[in-house]
């Protein structure tokens, strides 16, 4: 009779478990497992550019500080900071000279300390951008490196003798000819430089440079930071024979130079050395080529890095437009990729952007505040961790610049100066760099509506916005509807709802081009996300029944119209409604 009552209860648990597979209940396995760094909402903060403190119109470290109650209050849970380290500023920080100081425009290490000690009081992590494809060309390291061909350092880089004659081309993104390769005249060789010719990348074949990149990222770590941004990490390892590329191979370099022979061995002797020892999150920017990529970087049993941060969706904005049916088949196919395996950041612009209304939405007066609250709505609903670009939570636009002279982004000049001297079409480039050039992102937070938008009491490194008067932080906290105040009831809802972390993404209504509309599904909820992303109105035919639909969330004042009873949702110009199904 045992042996009946055991059987019974093994047919149970077997049919009990059939039936979960059959209603399709998504598992729990490893790579699910619930994370601080999936569930957080991260911020990023350009230092240059966030907020003054001592006049001298640029961002500091005690502006962040003065700002620490303001970005606590918008709801994220973790804050990415562009560079701080000592630098001599040839690409704004992304030029370090050295790893374990503080730039002297922006403070001093113990207001870093303070700072770090403010956000973790506040219960806010903090990850910092980590630059090791390459150094400054102002780094010690270099300095020795190219003293002398025996110099103890020489293998810190890449040399290429003079007398080898001159190596096979390499295309440099930021020099002004595009030649990776710059003479040296003091020990006769070339060096590489995948950016600034200031910027001479660093050898990762030689193990001392990536003990000193363990020891620099175990120097952080120590001091209690929370995760770690590698920048251009996926250019850092090299075929050290630099043999000839394909003619044509500079418009798409990232086929070539990224995920070179050994980087998953280096990230993994990183993870060994660092990411295994401390509680930090990692990603690393770029993905590589494919989805095999993406996943060998970030797949858990690989014990590499945390999550990839991929490309393909914030490049689909162009000058002439973009398509939606575009945009939605690379996040779908993204998602697709991800669903059961690894992570992902969702974001549409960051530092090397143009603003995010000014791209995907509509930053005129009748639409920006629609259109920007219908972006905010995209990120923060979709399967990743959302990052978010600091100014895009007030709907800040493109800064209009007119003259060559108001930009300060290097590779921008280099550029202006190259078409001039190939005798290029100057106005065309000037119009492109108004919508595309990355200073459009690096124009000062807009504080309120006094002087220089409240970001200097100084003359600010970069023209200040000329909207700041309407366009603030302070005008938007005392307006329920604002931007700023629909952005935090839109992380509120994130956070309230874990579906919208972890749960199935399915894409609805494919083939419109105007309505982008999905359903979120799990942790024992559905969600419908419908976004117009459109001027004018649109329908959306979900083929789901919303007439019992719970409205969670809708960036217009008035309440949305349903036609439930056909399966479809009229959208307004810009309109994005969050739904719960019954």
């Amino acid at each position: 009779m045992e042996a009946v009552n055991r059987n019974l209860v093994k047919w149970f648990f077997f049919m009990l478990a059939t039936l979960l597979i059959s209603l399709d209940v998504p598992a729990q396995n490893n790579e699910r497992d619930k994370k601080w760094w999936k569930e957080a909402v991260v911020y990023q903060i350009y230092p240059r550019s966030f907020k003054d403190s001592d006049g001298d119109g640029v961002g500091d470290l005690k502006g962040i500080i003065s700002k620490l109650d303001y970005i606590k209050s918008l709801g994220i849970d973790a804050v990415w900071l562009n560079p701080i380290y000592s630098s001599p500023n040839d690409d704004n920080g992304y030029d370090i000279s050295d790893y374990r100081n503080i730039m002297k425009e922006f403070g001093t290490m113990e207001d870093f300390d303070s700072m770090l000690k403010g956000m973790h009081q506040r219960n806010i992590k903090l990850v910092m951008d980590l630059v090791v494809n390459h150094s400054s060309d102002e780094h010690e390291w270099f300095k020795h490196s190219r003293s002398s061909r025996t110099s103890p350092y020489r293998n810190y880089y890449h040399w290429w003798n003079a007398e080898r004659g001159k190596p096979a081309p390499r295309y440099s993104l930021f020099d002004v000819n595009h030649d990776a390769w710059k003479y040296d005249s003091m020990t006769r060789a070339y060096y590489l430089h995948y950016f600034s010719r200031k910027q001479p990348d660093l050898n990762w074949e030689n193990p001392q440079v990536r003990k000193e990149v363990y020891d620099i990222m175990k120097f952080w770590a120590d001091k209690g930071i929370d995760g770690f941004r590698l920048d251009a990490f996926q250019f850092a390892a090299k075929d050290t024979t630099f043999p000839a590329f394909p003619a044509g191979y500079e418009k798409n370099f990232v086929k070539y130079y990224a995920m070179g022979p050994h980087l998953h061995d280096y990230l993994k002797e990183m993870n060994q050395q660092v990411f295994s020892k401390y509680d930090v999150m990692s990603v690393a920017e770029g993905a590589g080529n494919t989805f095999e990529d993406a996943h060998n970087l970030v797949d858990a049993e690989r014990k590499e890095l945390n999550m990839a941060y991929a490309f393909e969706g914030v490049d689909v904005a162009k000058p002439e437009g973009y398509s939606l049916l575009h945009f939605k088949e690379v996040f779908s196919r993204w998602d697709s990729a991800f669903a059961e395996k690894g992570w992902l950041s969702i974001f549409l612009a960051n530092h090397d952007q143009a603003r995010l209304v000014s791209r995907f939405g509509n930053d005129s007066p009748a639409f920006r505040d629609l259109s920007s609250k219908m972006l905010t709505t995209f990120i923060m609903t979709m399967r990743g961790t959302p990052y978010y670009y600091n100014g895009d939570e007030l709907g800040m636009t493109n800064a209009g610049f007119e003259k060559i002279e108001d930009y300060r982004d290097m590779p921008t000049l280099n550029e202006y100066q190259h078409q001039k001297d190939i005798g290029g079409d100057i106005h065309q480039f000037l119009e492109r760099i108004k919508f595309e050039c990355r200073d459009n992102g690096r124009t000062p937070f807009q504080w309120d509506n006094t002087t220089n938008a409240g970001f200097t009491s100084g003359t600010p490194w970069i023209k200040v916005n000329a909207n700041y008067k309407t366009i603030n932080a302070e005008a938007q906290e005392k307006d329920s509807n604002s931007v700023l105040n629909y952005f935090k009831k839109v992380v509120r809802l994130r956070k309230q709802n874990p579906t919208l972390i972890y749960g199935k993404y399915t894409l609805l209504d494919k083939d419109n081009p105007k309505v982008y509309a999905y359903t979120r599904e799990g942790e024992g909820k559905k969600m419908l996300i419908a976004l117009n992303f459109t001027g004018a109105n649109a329908i959306a035919k979900v083929g789901l029944n919303t007439e019992k639909a719970k409205i969670l969330l809708s960036n217009y004042q008035e309440a949305p119209v349903q036609k439930g009873e056909k399966a479809m949702i009229k959208l307004r110009p810009f309109e994005a409604v969050i739904y719960q199904l019954p």
